[in-house]
């Protein structure tokens, strides 16, 4: 009996005598558990109680375990190390397999979206070490952490902006089968300012209980009714089909060749801004694009390609009474009613398709002047002017190496009008977009 009670005293003194070691070596304090690892070597004390041994004669033998301490890296095994300093460790490997088996997948934290699995590994860890000293790292586990952090750099970046195309942020798309009228107010009495054509975007500021869309496209903001608009995931799914790729000139002047080389004539020039219809972005670098209703070339080092919808046009209105005659701002305001709509190669029809010539041609039938079918053969009638005394309703002329080959009217603010090709139809552009040949008066002052 009396060894006994030795054996036991001798297993409580053992038993403190761990606590100590393992207190003054920081395990319980460290919770840098790959630190610990890596660098500190735990030493346990085994108990010989083998007969031959007396009470008196104890034999410590010391046993390093590094190996195992390296191995054993789940929480449960390093629980076991921190059993109770009152219990003999001889059961440390049953121990250790109970609590393995008994700490499953279940008694894990969860993982959540916002955690990264090194946070939820460091976790795991940290809280397997502190078996024994629960009101120390409980503490720790209110201390804000690095998930914390991350998740107020997270929440910041849920604040996106609109998804934008095309650069529209709410996207509206003309929903017409040849042009759509913008108005200065949002009924049908405002005076018309603007138009989009056919498929081209603009951007919705706002839209009132009438239905109508406070709009803005290109240079032009007005009102328009929403009836012929797309409008939201339509308008995008629009956009998809009839977006096209437009050149940008980004040089002062342009040259417009016939070939997709510098040995080609050139055909005329083109100034900066002005947007061409690409057809190909060829391999030699090269641009491929509709000079009217004809294909010509430019280098891709002097434009900036990108995809594009069409905007709408600005329609400067003439006047009544500010210095030009009655009948000109007439047949200009009865020339712009038919933008957007169709070209149509040799067609006259001002509603149905025509060309340019035959849209020159029909225009000043209203007006009592008798004009051929052919630009070559208007441009040998009337009167030549220079483009500082050009009136609106004069034709200006444009020519390939050296031939007549597309008439448009002008229609005064730098502007002219014209039936350019089949993809654009009738449109208004800047009177320069390539280089006039020459402007003929019809019209007597």
């Amino acid at each position: 009996m009396n060894r006994i009670s030795r054996l036991k005293y001798t297993g409580v003194i053992a038993g403190v005598g761990l606590a100590v070691v393992v207190f003054s070596s920081g395990v319980y304090a460290n919770t840098d558990l790959k630190e610990t690892e890596e660098e500190t070597e735990i030493e346990v004390f085994s108990l010989d109680l083998s007969e031959n041994v007396s009470a008196n004669s104890l034999d410590w033998n010391i046993q390093s375990m590094p190996e195992e301490i390296d191995d054993q890296k789940e929480p449960e095994n390093d629980a076991a190390l921190s059993a109770g300093a009152g219990d003999v460790l001889v059961d440390v490997e049953t121990d250790t397999e109970d609590d393995t088996e008994s700490s499953g997948s279940d008694n894990m934290p969860e993982a959540t979206e916002d955690s990264t699995e090194p946070e939820s590994a460091q976790m795991q860890d940290e809280s397997g070490l502190s078996a024994g000293v629960g009101a120390v790292f409980a503490q720790a586990d209110e201390e804000p952490g690095d998930s914390a952090v991350q998740a107020e750099n997270i929440e910041p970046q849920q604040e996106t902006e609109s998804e934008k195309h095309w650069g529209y942020t709410n996207l509206g798309i003309a929903h017409v089968d040849n042009h759509l009228n913008i108005r200065e107010e949002p009924n049908e009495n405002g005076k018309l300012i603007g138009k989009l054509s056919k498929d081209a975007a603009c951007e919705i500021l706002e839209i009132d209980e009438n239905g109508w869309a406070h709009i803005k496209s290109g240079k032009v903001e007005g009102y328009c009714s929403t009836e012929f608009l797309y409008l939201g995931d339509e308008a995008v799914a629009r956009g998809h089909e009839v977006a096209s790729m437009i050149a940008i000139v980004n040089t002062q002047t342009l040259k417009v060749r016939g070939e997709p080389n510098t040995e080609s004539i050139v055909i005329t020039l083109i100034p900066q801004e002005e947007e061409l219809e690409v057809v190909e972005v060829m391999e030699n670098g090269w641009i491929k694009f509709l000079l009217d209703d004809e294909e010509a070339y430019v280098s891709g080092d002097y434009v900036d390609v990108e995809e594009r919808l069409e905007k709408a046009v600005t329609l400067t209105e003439l006047k009544y009474g500010q210095g030009v005659s009655d009948v000109r701002v007439d047949m200009v305001q009865y020339a712009k009613q038919f933008v957007g709509n169709p070209y149509v190669w040799g067609g006259t029809s001002l509603t149905n398709g025509t060309d340019c010539s035959g849209f020159t041609m029909s225009i000043y039938r209203k007006y009592g002047v008798s004009l051929p079918h052919h630009a070559a053969s208007q441009a040998q009638l009337g009167t030549k002017v220079d483009i500082s005394s050009a009136q609106p309703g004069d034709l200006v002329f444009y020519a390939k190496n050296g031939s007549i080959n597309h008439v448009a009217m002008y229609i005064g603010n730098g502007q002219v009008i014209h039936a350019s090709s089949p993809k654009t139809g009738i449109k208004i552009s800047s009177w320069n977009y390539r280089t006039p040949a020459c402007i003929r008066r019809y019209l007597s002052n």
